[in-house]
């Protein structure tokens, strides 16, 4: 069966963020497509050392290095686009009514939309990682999922919390999963407060930089001025927004979304939502990893969601 018979033309690419990265990630890729080995060998003469030896066979320590672990995803994604579009019958298209990413998964689907080369979003991507990791050693902070409370009770959360120093909301997931992101005593503060309003499940992430908040702001200023000598093209495919969780069609309005991507609130919730109103019914998730389409269905049971690898041949395990 072709792949457009697979997979509809009600379709959403989406492109997963920092988080998902593991070792041996796109070894199964590289194995069964010419498509994606070129695209890690391009990765790697781009960035000046074998990326692709480090997504293969680790330390573990260096890929979840943020410096590191954007452009490897970023590699790893549009390496499974390029194999997911090999597989692909002559002539035959993979046609997706839009793309979204989360977080950084974003400038991955600006790549897939031909809004920037994909050379130029790893160097992007990598120096976005270097001044993250900068922030976080200048003010740390961390992060934390909450699970099994309302976001309007999260935000009330927030603000008690605001004693303690900088906190707030960072990722909205999917109902009654949430990411707070903050400096370490008020982050400590919320998680007790989250704990005690009834959550199901507070969880300190492993990590010591506070993204999507106002611990980011220098980091948003500095990307903003590296964007702003940057070529972007009009996207081929509408791209939904992390910020607006609306669809965006325009380089001006991408301009716009990104200004400050990385100290502003990820609202995934209603960016799938957007994307089902435009009539999208199969979620495609490129690789590495499947988090979205957990998140997906949990926001909407109705909707199909697709691993890329069960599209391009790769042995799953």
């Amino acid at each position: 069966m072709s792949l457009s018979a697979q997979l509809g033309d009600r379709l959403a690419l989406v492109f997963p963020g920092q988080g998902s990265q593991t070792v041996g990630m796109g070894k199964a890729l590289s194995e069964t497509s010419a498509a994606a080995r070129e695209t890690l060998r391009e990765a790697d003469d781009e960035l000046g050392f074998s990326l692709s030896r480090l997504l293969f066979d680790g330390p573990a320590s260096e890929l979840d290095d943020t410096f590191n672990a954007q452009p490897a995803i970023l590699a790893v994604s549009f390496a499974s686009l390029r194999a997911l579009r090999e597989r692909a019958a002559p002539g035959e298209q993979i046609a997706p009514l839009v793309v979204a990413g989360h977080s950084l998964g974003q400038f991955s689907a600006l790549v897939a939309a031909d809004v920037i080369d994909f050379r130029a979003a790893l160097q992007l991507v990598r120096e976005r990682g270097r001044l993250m990791k900068e922030a976080g050693t200048r003010r740390p902070g961390g992060m934390a999922a909450v699970i099994g409370l309302d976001d309007e009770r999260l935000v009330e959360i927030c603000r008690e919390a605001e004693s303690e120093g900088i906190i707030n909301i960072a990722n909205a997931n999917c109902p009654g999963q949430t990411v707070i992101s903050g400096e370490a005593a008020a982050l400590e503060q919320a998680m007790e407060l989250a704990r005690s309003a009834g959550a199901r499940r507070v969880a300190r992430l492993p990590v010591s930089i506070a993204s999507h908040s106002p611990l980011m702001e220098d980091v948003s200023r500095q990307l903003g001025e590296l964007i702003a000598r940057i070529d972007l093209r009009e996207p081929r495919i509408p791209i939904v927004g992390n910020v607006s969780g609306l669809p965006v069609t325009t380089a001006g309005g991408i301009r716009t979304e990104l200004e400050h991507h990385v100290e502003r609130p990820v609202n995934w919730t209603a960016s799938v939502r957007a994307m089902i109103a435009l009539g999208v019914t199969t979620f495609v998730e490129l690789e590495p990893g499947q988090v979205l389409s957990g998140l997906i269905k949990r926001i909407d049971r109705d909707v199909r969601t697709v691993g890329v690898s069960a599209l391009t041949g790769q042995a799953v395990s």
